[in-house]
């Protein structure tokens, strides 16, 4: 590239974002990620009903699936997990 154009580029890169702010957009990037998971989670969780076809979606829950994000001192085969739009249970 030539002198002039480098030094443009060099001088557009130094103006538009601070380098000590990285850490900043990616704390908060991981923050908003997480947080959007978490409400997506909580949206379409069993207990929550959205449609009237399935008054009572928590009675689908087998014996044998866990529904909390952790289980602590239980064994359960499987665990309750919402993929897409059906929620359905997904053996780990």
């Amino acid at each position: 590239m030539p002198a002039p154009q480098q030094s443009l580029r060099r001088n557009m890169m130094k103006n538009w974002f601070a380098v000590e702010a990285i850490p900043i957009y990616v704390i908060i990037g991981g923050v908003l990620v997480g947080a959007s998971w978490y409400m997506s989670r909580l949206a379409f969780g069993p207990t929550i009903v959205w449609t009237k076809s399935n008054p009572t979606p928590w009675n689908t829950i087998k014996p044998d699936e866990g529904t909390k994000m952790m289980e602590v001192n239980q064994k359960f085969e499987k665990r309750y997990a919402v993929l897409g739009s059906c929620s359905c249970s997904v053996n780990v």
